[in-house]
């Protein structure tokens, strides 16, 4: 079979089923990782996969070949990202694989791999890519027989584990809840957690269905939370909650039905830390906003911005030795009262609490931070083999300013930013910007989109 490289991105893997990713390829990304494992001395993995149409067929095929070369598969079926996760961290499981697309479309699946507690990233990934390299070659003669089984009772465990961990800081607030699992596996734990938590929850799409026929699950981009937003102030909810695919990201609107953007979600969690625990560190990646940073350290913690991917923030969080980490795109990481993996639905829970805690509703809790005027993240489609090189000579083109390059190119201006990145995930860059007023905002986009445009010929802004 051939293999193709660029499916093995910066912190997973992914690609179009059927052309890229197919059972065949499974067979060996189980054969080749496995090697990995053996190699480091471990024997299980567990397996798990989200509900897109052809997870179940991959999820197989990946099985066969972990067993083919001596790897023990424990299963967890058809769960969300963070269960697994939960597996390796609460029930110490040696390694595993989550079979799923995530927020892509749904013909394109992919794989995120774990050892022990590690989400594998960069240079790991392109170690199994290798080795499935040398799988191919190898053939599929080859048979150790190793066995699976079925780790029963797991969703249980994660449900109560997550309830009896924000129950006791629960306040008298009854919060009412509308949750928009946008038919990924979200909707198989959620509700249950916010009901154990005393919410009263109104559900949309939570029935799992790989076709996600009502709309996209990834509850940042605003055309998919229309209906969310719109059901929050239908019924008088204090929140609405989205989840992605995998329910490893989340989407937040108040009780106006506004978004909540993912830096600012995160500065609500922070302070809410923050007012019993000083010092705390809080990690934030580049596309958050300054005042993420600014406001943090105000409150008495240590503010480090760093590069935008879940696995890297992750590394990171271990270093920093942080309490909490976020990003943009909706991926909380807490370590506060939990194990520091991304975790929707955890991060649900901690949202609830904080609301049963407090009178104001979800629109004031910052009403005391400056204003700014910012964009979404804006996703330019943009060819896979030449979006590295722009951002790269977008350096030059920018050198008169101050520049942050941890990941991208961060243009600082007088009263704002901009930032210019290639995703890892997709064919595309990825801008966003913040300014002082509406006026600075439209200058400094203008800015940059006069700059960009001498090295590429880009038809769609996205705005």
């Amino acid at each position: 079979m051939e293999l193709a490289p660029h499916i093995f991105r910066k912190y997973d893997i992914r690609g179009i089923v059927g052309k890229e990713i197919t059972a065949e390829f499974a067979y060996y990304l189980g054969r080749g990782f496995a090697e990995i494992l053996r190699k480091d001395g471990r024997k299980e993995a567990a397996v798990g996969r989200d509900c897109r149409l052809s997870s179940d067929e991959l999820s197989k095929a990946l099985s066969e070949g972990l067993q083919a070369e001596g790897i023990k598969v424990i299963s967890i079926g058809v769960c969300p990202t963070p269960q697994l996760y939960f597996t390796l961290f609460y029930k110490k499981v040696e390694a595993g694989i989550q079979v799923t697309g995530s927020h892509n479309p749904p013909d394109m699946n992919g794989f995120k791999l774990c050892i022990g507690e590690e989400t594998l990233a960069g240079e790991q990934v392109q170690a199994v890519r290798e080795a499935v390299e040398r799988a191919i070659k190898k053939g599929r003669d080859l048979d150790r027989n190793a066995t699976e089984e079925t780790l029963e009772g797991i969703k249980d465990e994660y449900i109560n584990y997550i309830i009896s961990n924000c129950k006791p800081f629960m306040g008298d607030r009854t919060v009412k809840v509308v949750l928009d699992a946008g038919n990924g596996v979200g909707g198989l734990v959620g509700p249950q957690v916010l009901r154990g938590l005393g919410c009263e929850v109104e559900e949309l799409y939570c029935e799992p269905d790989g076709r996600f026929p009502n709309h996209h699950p990834d509850p940042t981009v605003m055309k998919n939370i229309e209906d969310l937003k719109r059901k929050v102030v239908e019924i008088g909810a204090d929140v609405g909650i989205g989840f992605d695919g995998d329910a490893d990201r989340i989407g937040v609107v108040n009780e106006k039905g506004e978004v909540i953007y993912g830096d600012m979600l995160l500065l609500i969690y922070a302070r809410y830390i923050l007012e019993k625990e000083k010092g705390i560190t809080v990690i934030g990646d580049v596309k958050c906003s300054d005042l993420l940073f600014s406001e943090v350290e105000k409150a008495g913690g240590r503010a480090i911005m760093w590069k935008t991917g879940h696995s890297l923030i992750k590394h990171k969080l271990r270093e920093e030795n942080a309490e909490l980490a976020g990003e943009m795109s909706g991926h909380i990481f807490f370590k506060h009262r939990y194990f520091g993996f991304d975790d929707a639905i955890y991060s649900a829970a901690r949202l609830v609490e904080i609301l049963s805690r407090t009178s104001l509703p979800l629109s004031k809790l910052l009403a005391d931070v400056p204003r700014r005027v910012s964009t979404p993240e804006i996703r330019i489609e943009f060819p896979e083999d030449k979006k590295f090189q722009v951002v790269e000579e977008a350096e030059a083109l920018f050198s008169e300013y101050e520049l942050i390059k941890i990941d991208g190119v961060r243009i600082k201006f007088p009263e704002g930013w901009g930032l210019i990145r290639a995703s890892n995930t997709q064919p595309a860059l990825v801008l966003r910007f913040e300014a002082s007023t509406k006026e600075k905002l439209k200058e400094y986009q203008e800015t940059v989109y006069k700059k960009l445009s001498t090295l590429a010929e880009i038809e769609n802004w996205g705005f």
